[in-house]
């Protein structure tokens, strides 16, 4: 069967680029009418772009910060604003860190947690409304770091294990409403997150991938239209009675610790 979104609303946030680009892409190529969330205009403005020569149907676009309540505000009441309704959200905004508790200060720990867990908390809050009254639902974007302990992902992976478990209270909060709640896990993706933290040239992120190949058991990291069609499949009427689910997308790293690679990264 064929997934389509046509005349659906979906508010893509951190759809500037990596997985929330190819989310955005491929809810395109499936007819719906995005409103996409980012931090850099420039960036958003060419995913758009790319999106509206999919189908023609231009996105919305919205510059902001969902780590501060303004954003999230701004986000929610342009959305709604523009569209009359949403269908659709996928919390996919996100920063990373790779520290330990031995260097780690709270500057850090606020950061991640401001965007990666109080966004998704006030954002969602701010919808739940629009949501309950389309029916719709809400995909959030975890990662494995949430429940594969490894030196090196705190407080990231302790963001994330937050989110899973969001996921799964609010998904019984509002299946009496009909909305439904699901999370993406993906494991070791392609994308442009390590690089930031790591500051590694593109060379040296070659390398550190394929050496992250040789710790997946089914041997390729993802890229991000492999969490893309994840995303899709659960907010599409494929996954009708799908709630509460975490999904992983991760070639079976979680099985074997693989996320150990990251230490490497700790100073």
């Amino acid at each position: 069967m064929e997934t389509t979104f046509d005349n659906k609303i979906v508010l893509v946030t951190g759809a500037s680029s990596g997985i929330g680009e190819a989310i955005a892409l491929l809810f395109a190529k499936c007819g719906a009418k995005l409103s996409l969330v980012g931090r850099n205009e420039k960036n958003l403005q060419d995913v758009a772009a790319r999106c509206a020569a999919e189908k023609g149907i231009q996105p919305f676009i919205i510059v902001a910060d969902l780590s501060t309540d303004e954003g999230c505000e701004k986000t929610a009441k342009d959305t709604l604003a523009h569209y009359g309704r949403l269908d659709v959200l996928v919390n996919n905004a996100g920063i990373s860190a790779r520290t330990c508790i031995q260097v780690t200060d709270m500057k850090i720990f606020d950061d991640v947690f401001n965007t990666d867990v109080r966004g998704v908390y006030n954002l969602t809050r701010l919808l739940v409304p629009a949501l309950i009254e389309s029916k719709g639902n809400i995909v959030n974007i975890s990662s494995i770091s949430g429940t594969v302990v490894v030196v090196g992902s705190l407080p990231y992976g302790m963001a994330k294990a937050a989110l899973d478990h969001f996921t799964r209270l609010v998904a019984l909060e509002l299946a009496p409403k009909g909305v439904r709640v699901n999370a993406v896990s993906p494991g070791l993706t392609v994308s442009n997150i390590v690089k930031r933290i790591t500051g590694y040239t593109e060379e040296e992120y070659q390398n550190w991938l394929k050496k992250g190949e040789k710790t997946v058991p089914m041997g390729e990291v993802c890229v991000g239209e492999d969490i893309a069609k994840m995303v899709v499949h659960l907010a599409s009427d494929h996954s009708r009675l799908v709630t509460g689910a975490i999904v992983q997308v991760d070639g079976g790293l979680q099985f074997c610790g693989g996320l150990n690679i990251y230490s490497e990264q700790i100073k």
